[in-house]
């Protein structure tokens, strides 16, 4: 049974620091590249972050470049995001996701309210 367990996320002030982690089981780890996005309350789901499946290359976009970053640890079978400097524009639900060709996995989110 495949399944991807986020934790991490809370509520955070301004500026503060989180880190969410995804633990996976049920399916090859270290064969899927990781992906972690967030769907803020009214729209629609979008990507942050991505790993390559040794986790020599990652990708983010714009909105959190330079203040969010994804790692991996194979041998454990978990992905994490490192997420600093939050803004409250960054509240959503965070989701990871694997990925390997016509095959994804989500898992079932956690919240992040970045609020004063």
């Amino acid at each position: 049974q495949v399944q991807l367990v986020e934790s991490g996320g809370g509520l955070v002030q301004p500026g503060g620091s989180l880190r969410l982690s995804c633990a996976a089981s049920g399916f090859t780890f270290s064969r899927y590249a990781m992906r972690w996005n967030r769907q803020a309350p009214g729209k629609e789901r979008e990507l942050d972050a991505t790993i390559s499946t040794a986790g020599g290359s990652t990708n983010y976009a714009d909105s959190v470049k330079g203040r969010f970053t994804i790692s991996r640890d194979n041998a454990k079978n978990t992905v994490y995001l490192q997420m600093n400097s939050l803004k409250p524009e960054d509240t959503a639900v965070y989701y990871c996701n694997a990925v390997r060709g016509a095959n994804a996995y989500w898992g079932q989110g956690t919240q992040v309210t970045v609020s004063s």
